[in-house]
């Protein structure tokens, strides 16, 4: 007999990784890793801005769901932590997505009162116009008024640049203007900050302010800025025909109607002053196709309508922001009833306005 033999069996070594290969799967694995590490970052956040109503309970809650989460994501090695992540955070999200704007609240004095407009045609009925009088930033007579305007007078588009911080972030606000002696009405989007609250952008992002849409007089709202606040303010006419203002200036209506039927929360990238003006010349079919860092950096959003020719640029844009810095021309003229007449003198005006 001749016993049976097993035929060999050829085994081909196992070829090594390429370095292309190494390089894409590290790279896929440090973009898994960014994804867990804002995912984590993300919940600890919503938890410590959440609607709990003690700041103890929700360090506690979002200090315990950190910890929870380094462990359940990278010391465990069990797949079993890493859903018990995933369900802690669909738990936290739906939680915050249940979390409801309101216009019930103990509002600081400066946007306490929602406005509202009324409109039959061309004519416009502006209730709840804001028009304090500071004597420093903090004390004030509360004063609001109506104002009536025509929608056919509406002839153009003034947009202001305050800074309250060093640095390309600013606040963008705009004044529409009538050929009729009628004010400036100036709009200024914000948050809608509580009693003893003050402006947190990382909070905004997490459901901590509402959104308002204040309507004031520019001895209000850009005087305070810079007489009392001590932001630096800079004005510059835009360059649009008056059927593009009062476009605009219609958007901004129904915007402050619905904003009194149903409120809505601030939000730094998405609903917020330069975001929201960007989107609606956008939706008039202005040239901001694509959005831009200049956009949420909103400091720098001089220079980029200065290039889209959209404010004057005819001049030098280092010249034409010098000329457009209005902080001395608003502390002379102080209360004056001609505030915006003065803030005005000498400003360039785009060809063809």
């Amino acid at each position: 007999m001749h016993a049976r033999t097993t035929p060999a069996v050829a085994v081909t070594p196992s070829r090594p990784r390429g370095p292309l290969r190494r390089l894409v799967g590290g790279c896929i694995l440090g973009l898994v890793r960014l994804g867990q590490v804002l995912l984590v970052a993300w919940t600890v956040a919503a938890i410590y801005y959440s609607n709990l109503p003690a700041w103890w309970l929700r360090l506690s809650l979002a200090a315990a769901v950190g910890v929870f989460s380094v462990f359940a994501l990278w010391v465990l090695p069990q797949r079993r932590w890493r859903w018990a992540f995933v369900a802690v955070f669909a738990a936290v999200l739906g939680w915050w997505l249940m979390i409801p704007p309101s216009n019930d609240r103990p509002w600081r004095p400066e946007v306490a009162v929602l406005p509202r407009a009324i409109v039959d045609g061309d004519r416009v009925r502006l209730l709840n116009v804001r028009h304090f009088e500071f004597r420093s930033r903090d004390d004030f007579d509360v004063h609001y008024e109506e104002r009536d305007v025509d929608l056919s007078h509406l002839v153009s588009i003034d947009l202001f640049i305050s800074y309250f911080m060093p640095g390309p972030v600013g606040h963008t606000f705009l004044s529409f203007n009538f050929d009729d002696g009628s004010l400036p009405v100036c709009i200024s989007i914000e948050t809608r900050p509580e009693i003893g609250e003050g402006f947190d952008p990382l909070a905004s992002m997490f459901k901590q302010f509402e959104l308002i849409y204040v309507v004031g007089d520019e001895r209000d709202l850009v005087r305070v800025r810079t007489d009392f606040r001590g932001e630096e303010v800079f004005l510059y006419h835009v360059r649009a025909t008056p059927e593009a203002a009062r476009a605009l200036f219609r958007i901004y209506l129904e915007r402050i109607n619905e904003l009194a039927d149903r409120p809505e929360w601030y939000h730094l990238l998405s609903n917020s002053c330069t975001v929201n003006i960007i989107r609606y010349a956008r939706s008039l079919g202005g040239p901001h196709r694509r959005f831009r860092l200049s956009h949420l950096l909103n400091g720098l959003i001089d220079r980029y309508l200065f290039h889209l020719g959209i404010i004057d640029n005819s001049l030098e844009f280092d010249e034409l922001r010098e000329r457009s810095h209005i902080n001395a021309a608003a502390h002379a003229a102080g209360n004056a009833d001609d505030f915006s007449q003065q803030i005005r003198r000498g400003l360039p005006v785009p060809a063809g306005n």
